[in-house]
């Protein structure tokens, strides 16, 4: 069965209570629970990992090389701020998809740079929670090569 590995960034363990109306009032256990029934219904598995610490986040891309097929990264603010994450996931050369539970591009203008962008097959941003099962749908079409991401 084809793995993701869902790895979500600092700040986002507070979903729920964290700028509800910016980021919505579903908790980050809510979100993942949703993702992994989601994923299960495709024929996917799905692991769930978040941290508050780029480290921590650098490792966890490095060890899904030969454990996942892919990954769905929301990096919260290092999306805008690491370049080491972007050389890591360049590094597993593994499909990845980001995502954003706001519209990073209608808000403040520092929010509209994505180093992430670069080493992704795509970005969805903006659809709040939602966001994440069009990932797993993404990711799960390109898996299969049913979509062209190129």
């Amino acid at each position: 069965m084809p793995s993701i590995l869902l790895l979500n960034g600092p700040n986002l363990n507070l979903l729920g209570t964290r700028q509800p109306e910016v980021y919505g009032s579903e908790t980050l256990e809510m979100v993942e629970r949703s993702c992994v029934q989601h994923a299960t219904s495709l024929g996917l598995d799905l692991v769930c990992m978040q941290s508050n610490h780029e480290g921590a986040l650098i490792d966890a891309l490095h060890a899904a090389r030969g454990t996942h097929d892919g990954i769905i990264l929301n990096a919260g603010a290092y999306t805008h701020t690491s370049i080491a994450l972007m050389d890591a996931l360049f590094s597993v050369a593994l499909p990845a998809v980001e995502v954003h539970l706001s519209n990073i591009h209608a808000r403040e203008e520092f929010r509209h740079q994505s180093y992430i962008s670069r080493a992704v097959i795509g970005q969805i941003c903006g659809f709040g929670s939602q966001g994440y099962l069009f990932a797993i749908d993404a990711l799960a079409r390109h898996l299969s090569g049913e979509a062209n991401t190129e």
